[in-house]
């Protein structure tokens, strides 16, 4: 199998000023300081000259030398101006690229999110973009330098002497040459050490989510080794990365240095030979070393910023996605609470059979059928986390053109409770929640005992299953009691319930519906018949209402 070649990525990619607003400003603050950096390099380099050339001819230096004091000291705040800007810039760009992308994986909403590693897009979102900043703030402000001020600096090079001129106009290509041979094989070892490591994240996350299982069934240490391995991989490709940084930084060292001594030596044999002043010879020889600094330090930054560009590709893919995806999401505001209506029409997810429903406020439309059946899977295609066709329609309007939170509370088979509060997590997304509402949920999920400020750990640590998942149906109740939620969706609230429990939650529900809530209630208890109006029973090969 032929090896896959990547396509080339220009310096600049454009989409940088497409989704990053603040880069455009920044690349004109950029080259305003890169003309005054190259003002100050000749006129330190023409002060300086005149300095030694009067100090020979036994001439007063004080004008001089005030002059190039001033020039040095141009020359201090205009790089430290840069710096500035480049670290400010770089900042902004990188929380407005953040932004963006979170904003994109809204966008691309839970069905996207469902088919990504959620370790990866941690990793994009997180060192990802945390790796721009030597690339923004490093890479892109010296190769706007660099633009700038080789052109500017080999142009008075060549007007002061033209032999030099014309001598660096001959080397100075070997730099950028040998620059680009370097960075191919810089991004193919930086891509693969991205890759490995974005594998690490995703295998370090899977193991410690299935950590129990693995540790009741003995396979933690295989799991341990396999993570292991991957480290070792990791390791191995950040050395050839350092090793390949190392090599290149010598390899433009040396160019530089042989190009600057051939300057050097024709100017002295010309100064011999008294073909040449002594002032031009000084001036250009000065000015050789700064017209090849730029490119020396766009390689040196290039480097430093290698991890930034190889994340780039992964963060830019996640903007790009986001921009074709369609439709886009019209509603933001909660629905008020008026009767609503739920239609579906051939709803199908996967190779189940189509389901047709019209459901209203005030009723429960219970859910039932053997596993494997596509209960869940039902629910998940009107939260958006299952590819589905068909139309899903409320009060008219597409769904997937309404954001999730605005129409829609939910409660799954897992609880998805967070570290923090009982309070918080029964609050999630509504930061103004009463305390009173919080405690009119806990009791409607049978959880009156619960203290709301009860502190829990990584997913709802300190709580039975059976309680987890009555705070999950807590969280739902309380959107509902809030007004943000016409429908709720509930699947198997009860699975870890006792008989009484398990009525208590049933009342609930029924009190919930009498009061105008739409519930769509998946089930595998007989009990849950009690309370529905309507029961629709999926087969696995046909739908029954």
């Amino acid at each position: 199998m032929a090896p896959e070649v990547e396509p080339r990525q220009p310096p600049v990619d454009p989409r940088l000023w497409r989704y990053a607003t603040a880069s455009r400003s920044f690349f004109v603050v950029l080259a305003v300081l890169a003309v005054a950096q190259t003002a100050t390099m000749i006129g330190f380099a023409f002060l300086t000259t005149r300095a030694i050339v009067d100090a020979i001819a036994g001439s007063d230096l004080s004008g001089t030398l005030l002059a190039l004091a001033a020039v040095v000291l141009l020359r201090s705040v205009t790089s430290f101006a840069r710096e500035a800007v480049a670290a400010r810039a770089s900042a902004r760009v990188e929380s407005q690229l953040r932004t963006a992308v979170l904003d994109g994986i809204t966008r691309l909403g839970p069905g996207w999110t469902a088919t990504r590693s959620t370790a990866q897009l941690a990793l994009v979102a997180g060192r990802g973009l945390d790796a721009l900043e030597p690339y923004v703030g490093r890479y892109l402000p010296q190769l706007v330098q660099t633009v700038i001020a080789t052109p500017l600096l080999l142009a008075v090079m060549w007007s002061a002497d033209a032999v030099s001129g014309l001598t660096v106009l001959l080397t100075l290509p070997l730099i950028p040459i040998f620059m680009v041979l370097i960075g191919l094989a810089t991004r193919s070892v930086q891509r693969r050490q991205w890759d490995t490591l974005s594998r690490l994240a995703t295998r370090f996350s899977e193991t410690v989510q299935g950590l129990s299982t693995l540790t009741v069934f003995g396979r933690q240490h295989r799991a341990a080794d396999a993570i292991d391995r991957v480290t070792d991989d990791y390791r191995r490709e950040t050395m050839t990365v350092l090793r390949v940084s190392f090599l290149s930084g010598f390899a433009l060292e040396f160019l530089a240095s042989i190009s600057v001594a051939i300057v050097a030596v024709t100017i002295g044999f010309r100064l011999l030979d008294g073909s040449l002043a002594l002032g031009v010879g000084l001036f250009v020889l000065l000015l050789a070393p700064e017209t090849f600094l730029p490119l020396r330090q766009v390689g040196i930054q290039f480097h430093a910023s290698s991890e930034g560009v190889a994340a780039t590709r992964d963060v830019f893919a996640v903007l790009d996605e986001a921009a074709a995806a369609s439709p886009a999401v019209t509603s933001a505001a909660p629905l008020q609470d008026a009767s609503h209506e739920l239609r579906m029409e051939g709803v199908r997810v996967r190779d189940l059979p189509p389901v047709d429903l019209d459901a209203r406020s005030g009723e429960i439309v219970l859910i039932e059928g053997p596993s494997g059946a596509g209960k869940s899977s039902l629910l998940h295609a009107l939260l958006g986390t299952a590819a589905s066709t068909g139309r899903i329609e409320l009060d008219g309007i597409d769904v997937r053109t309404l954001a999730p939170s605005t129409w829609l509370a939910w409660a799954g088979q897992r609880p998805g409770l967070a570290a923090g509060t009982v309070a918080s997590n029964i609050a999630l997304g509504d930061a103004v929640m009463p305390a009173a509402t919080i405690s009119e949920a806990l009791a409607l999920a049978g959880l009156a005992d619960v203290d709301p400020d009860e502190v829990l750990g990584v997913q709802g640590a300190g709580l039975s299953g059976g309680q987890a998942q009555r705070v999950a149906v807590a969280r739902a109740l309380a959107r509902r009691l809030r007004g943000h939620a016409p429908v709720l969706a509930l699947d198997e609230p009860s699975a870890a319930l006792d008989a009484a429990t398990e009525q208590h939650l049933w009342r609930s529900l029924r009190t919930i519906a009498d009061a105008g809530a739409l519930i769509l209630l998946v089930s595998h208890r007989e009990s849950a018949r009690t309370i529905a109006d309507r029961v629709v029973r999926l087969t696995g090969r046909e739908v029954s209402v």
